[in-house]
């Protein structure tokens, strides 16, 4: 019994021994997660060198991608100036060559998703070559794993292989530049854009936009950014599936910092952001054109003037009814007669015109407002391939045939906003009180764009002026 008592004792207190002996066993570091300073065992190389290279294999051999060789122990050094904390950015780093001032910038895919919490916004980062492959997505330079001559994503278990985290965090200093300078070699910079703001007529009003919760937003939300300083607008594009997407826009007018892209065809120009906190739009004073104010009561009356378009196929046959067709900048670019779907419509683009500058005016004929009262203009506008608001509606008393000698007054129209990438809808446009007007008048529908950049392809029809 005794014994028994002994050996009952000696078994606790090595059960205790070993349990203590545990505990010490498991009492593990915690794993560093602090950036060490790196040191890179090969050549460092600039973005722009990535650029010069790809661009000299492209026009030496034709080929659309380069791929690095497995051993040539080439790194390029840039700084993160993209964060998809906010949900805007999905599974890439956006990388510019240098803090300030920067000159070249590449999108590298990762298929990763945060990458914030490890690449956040400044991080100096180095991007291993080797075995990696270089060239366009979505019109932009663009590195990643080549893929039958394409570009795409980095693997997570690879991705430690090949992109390395610098100490350094750097102050990202905007890259000031006017819209009307973009140019493909600034797209993947970081960019401030001055004195801007948007579209009256996605701000303004009971149609107030979000960034990208509006029914029609599919993928993207578009809107339209334009420029207090100067004559030029750009879309300002927001995911879908941003945090921010129900935010509504801001109504002033300031600065946007944000990366210079294209859209997903690689072909117009986008400015997006990280998140809202980069639009500081604090001056409440816009830059939005005077137009015309009538406080006299009107609608309810019936059409004395209309024009659906289905009389000619042919904008000959128009002008030769009364109406004016005239490019006043010296261009080619001229409304005519579309059809579809048996209907017809005026329709006018610029697209693929050459163009620089292009304003092209389509004038009603002469209409007599003398006889009634309460009149409302109406019309239905369909948007398409969108990439800025360029038409306005303008009214003259003493239009005789030149549109450069008469006098106009802007008509305040709620010009629709279609989809960038194909055909939008018709819209009934508010009715515009002109009820003010008096004697003869003229309405006219102004173009004002310039190839590629402000292009949008527009169809009018169902014209109307009521009154009682």
């Amino acid at each position: 019994m005794k014994n028994s008592i002994i050996y009952k004792l000696i078994l606790l207190f090595l059960t205790i021994g070993v349990a203590v002996s545990c505990v010490k066993d498991d009492d593990f570091d915690t794993p560093d997660t602090t950036v060490t300073e790196v040191e890179i065992n090969g050549t460092v190389i600039d973005i722009t060198a990535l650029y010069d290279l790809w661009l000299q294999e492209l026009t030496t051999n034709g080929n659309q991608t380069l791929t690095f060789e497995d051993a040539t122990d080439q790194y390029i050094s840039g700084y993160v100036i993209s964060s998809d904390e906010g949900g805007n950015f999905f599974e890439e780093l956006i990388l510019q060559n240098t803090a300030s001032s920067p000159t070249r910038g590449v999108k590298v895919l990762v298929d990763v998703n945060p990458l914030f919490t490890a690449y956040e916004f400044g991080r100096k980062v180095y991007v291993k070559l080797d075995g990696l492959t270089v060239g366009l997505d979505s019109g932009v330079l663009t590195l990643g794993v080549g893929s039958a001559g394409s570009v795409e994503k980095i693997a997570e278990s690879q991705l430690t292989n090949y992109i390395t985290r610098d100490t350094e965090v750097a102050e990202i200093v905007p890259l000031p530049m006017n819209i009307s300078d973009f140019d493909l070699t600034m797209t993947n910079l970081y960019i401030r854009l001055n004195d801007v703001q948007f579209n009256r007529n996605e701000v303004l009003g009971e149609g107030r936009k979000t960034f990208a919760a509006e029914p029609s937003d599919e993928f993207d939300g578009e809107r339209f950014l334009e420029s207090c300083a100067e004559a030029a607008a750009t879309i300002f594009s927001t995911s879908t599936f941003a945090d921010f997407k129900a935010v509504l826009l801001p109504q002033g007018r300031g600065t946007l910092d944000g990366i210079l892209t294209l859209d997903f065809f690689g072909e117009t120009f986008n400015v997006v952001v990280n998140d809202p906190t980069s639009i500081n739009f604090d001056n409440e004073n816009r830059c939005d054109p005077d137009t015309y104010v009538c406080n006299e009561p009107s609608g309810g009356g019936s059409a004395f003037f209309s024009e659906n378009f289905e009389g000619f196929n042919a904008i000959e046959d128009y002008v030769n009814a009364g109406w004016t067709n005239v490019n006043v900048s010296g261009g080619s670019t001229l409304w005519v007669i579309g059809n579809f779907d048996n209907n017809n419509y005026a329709q006018i683009s610029g697209f693929n015109s050459g163009e620089s500058t292009i304003e092209t005016w389509l004038v009603t004929p002469t209409i007599d407002m003398d006889n009634t009262t309460g009149e409302e203009l109406l019309m239905d506008i369909q948007s398409n391939f969108d990439n800025g608001t360029i038409l306005s509606v303008v009214f003259s008393n003493n239009f005789t045939g030149d549109v450069t000698t008469a006098d106009w007054q802007l008509l305040d129209a709620s010009i629709p906003v279609g989809p960038e990438g194909g055909f939008g809808d018709f819209e009934e446009v508010d009715p515009i009180n002109v009820a003010c007007i008096d004697g003869t008048v003229n309405f006219a529908f102004v173009y004002e764009g310039s190839d590629p950049n402000a292009t949008t392809r527009y169809h009018i029809d169902n014209i109307e002026v009521t009154g009682n």
